[in-house]
């Protein structure tokens, strides 16, 4: 059972009940098992054979009389019938009640040895293989594929059972005036209730009585226990959602916990899940739409104006293998594969394999999939830049509504109304291969040919502090004032020599050598940093060669 959450911002107190091991907990409280199942109710008193899982079943109608007038019987919500445990204890009730026995023993020994990190791991382990165990048993009791011994009665009657524990818990707790709570999202084994006009503490201890009068409203062992309170919370749809977590009463600072949503998958890039993650913070924390809109929008300022490290934009993708999709897919991961492909035959990436790749500037009504590139080509290649409408129309801009829409909050209309600012370098010079005419600085400087037809353009922002804009590099102002402009820009240059020699040196005491170091490692952020500041170093003798014939 999993209801549609009443989608929307939470700033009162949301409790997360969650029922433990629920479904073991079913199969040991109402004795479901292969052996003591006696069919569904209408095969019942029949003197012939009926199909029962992969065989077939017979019972006598005496028997059943018998069973019947003593109340030795239960039957499932779904109509599947069974022996209680005074009749015959279950093989499956046993076998799970001594692993969940089990598992307690062992996280009561992780209580008892909480210095040995070593030993803390190894109980870990085990307690959650234990956990696992017993949380598969129910499905494979039903698995008519995979499974040597399918009964869908038995499947069928935990779930129908699960489906009505819960709904008895929810409609105890709206029915409880004193509590005056609500539940606005149930899941499977677990929901949530929102205590309007409460505080925390008080949520927790109406959280306790709850989780009491849910368990005593149940046979052993099931059990409902106050796992958590949300505050401030934002429910999502169904398995997304977010809040500030606090696991009792007298926690003082949250833990931001998040499920389903972008913060927490891996099918996006960094620069997402980061600023997700900062605008929820700042939402929960201040409760301030105009300071969400503040930092959003220098966000996005600073994408456009190319100042986010590159290793943020990098999307990590599955790759299938050659016959994992269909004929015609544009997949990025295909696609680079392919183009590998071409150049060695060898460089295929094995199958289940990640692999990285980014959006790139291109010409308009191009489509996506040739724009896609690897990091490799991105750093290697001057001319090519990462496609900022791209990651922010497309991948930033929707998951921040999914949230803020909630709260009458349109980051489109925020990002329509910014005003668009793109940083460029000064043109050192570069050109075509068929050009007659190169300047002097560019032939001494041996730069590489330019590809694009972003890169011929330059800025005209005098290289002083005086923020006048000339074609000649250097303002008539700041040309009235030498030893000040000369003092300024010498300074810019020997912070971009500094900035470089300091990325270098932490490469080589990364790779413990002292010569020059060949790193292409895209986990490594000082690469990505050290191409950036490469890259603006380019600019040192041009500032140099300025200096020299303006001064």
């Amino acid at each position: 059972l999993i209801l549609e959450p009443n989608s929307r911002f939470y700033a009162d107190p949301l409790i997360v009940l969650d029922f433990q091991s629920l479904y073991p907990s079913i199969i040991i409280a109402y004795n479901y098992c292969f052996s003591t199942c006696l069919g569904r109710v209408e095969h019942l008193g029949q003197s012939e054979p009926f199909e029962f899982g992969a065989s077939q079943l017979r019972l006598s109608p005496r028997m059943l009389k018998v069973l019947v007038e003593k109340n030795l019987v239960t039957v499932s919500p779904c109509g599947a019938v069974f022996v209680k445990s005074s009749v015959r204890e279950g093989i499956l009730p046993r076998m799970l009640n001594e692993i969940l026995t089990t598992r307690l023993m062992v996280k009561a020994s992780m209580k008892l040895h909480k210095e040995n990190s070593i030993l803390q791991r190894v109980l870990h382990s085990r307690q959650l293989g234990l956990k696992l165990i017993a949380n598969v048993t129910y499905g494979y009791t039903a698995a008519n594929f995979s499974g040597r011994m399918p009964c869908v009665e038995v499947g069928d009657s935990v779930v129908s059972k699960g489906r009505e524990t819960l709904e008895r818990a929810i409609k105890l707790v709206e029915s409880t005036e004193r509590w005056g709570a609500k539940v606005m999202y149930g899941d499977t084994d677990s929901m949530f209730v929102l205590c309007p006009g409460r505080t925390r503490q008080d949520a927790f201890k109406i959280g306790e009585e709850i989780a009491e009068a849910v368990t005593r409203d149940n046979p052993p062992p099931v059990k409902l226990k106050l796992e958590k309170v949300y505050q401030p919370s934002i429910l999502q749809t169904k398995k997304r959602y977010v809040g500030y977590m606090y696991e009792s009463a007298d926690q003082e600072k949250p833990v931001y916990e998040a499920k389903g949503i972008e913060t927490v998958r891996r099918d996006g890039c960094p620069v997402v899940s980061k600023m997700l993650e900062k605008v929820l913070r700042i939402l929960f924390e201040t409760q301030d739409v105009s300071r969400v809109k503040d930092y959003t929008c220098r966000q996005f300022t600073k994408i456009l104006e190319d100042r986010v490290n590159v290793q943020d934009y990098i999307f990590a993708k599955e790759f299938r293998g050659q016959d994992g999709y269909k004929p015609g897919a544009c997949v990025p991961a295909l696609e680079l594969t392919r183009r590998w492909k071409t150049v060695d035959p060898r460089r295929e990436p094995r199958r289940g394999e990640r692999v990285p790749y980014v959006i790139i500037n291109g010409p308009p009504l191009v489509p996506l999939i040739r724009l896609v590139r690897s990091p490799d080509e991105l750093l290697a290649d001057p001319g090519l830049k990462i496609n900022s409408n791209y990651y922010i129309t497309k991948a930033i801009i929707p998951p921040l509504n999914r949230c803020l829409l909630l709260i009458g909050a349109d980051v489109n209309q925020w990002y329509n109304e910014l005003p668009r600012k793109v940083l460029m370098l000064h043109n050192t010079g570069g050109g075509g291969a068929g050009k007659a005419k190169r300047s002097l600085l560019a032939s001494e400087l041996q730069l590489p040919k330019k590809s694009t037809i972003s890169q011929y353009f330059s800025t005209t922002s005098c290289v002083g502090d005086c923020g006048n804009q000339t074609h000649r590099g250097v303002c008539g102002e700041c040309l009235g004032r030498p030893q000040r402009t000369v003092s300024y820009v010498m300074d810019k240059i020997n912070r971009l020599e500094r900035r470089v020699e300091l990325g270098e040196k932490m490469c080589k005491s990364c790779c413990q050598r002292t010569f020059e170091t060949a790193c292409t490692s895209l986990d490594c952020p000082v690469l990505f940093v050290i191409n950036r500041r490469t890259r603006e170093h380019g600019q040192v003798q041009y500032y140099r060669d300025l200096l020299e014939k303006m001064f």
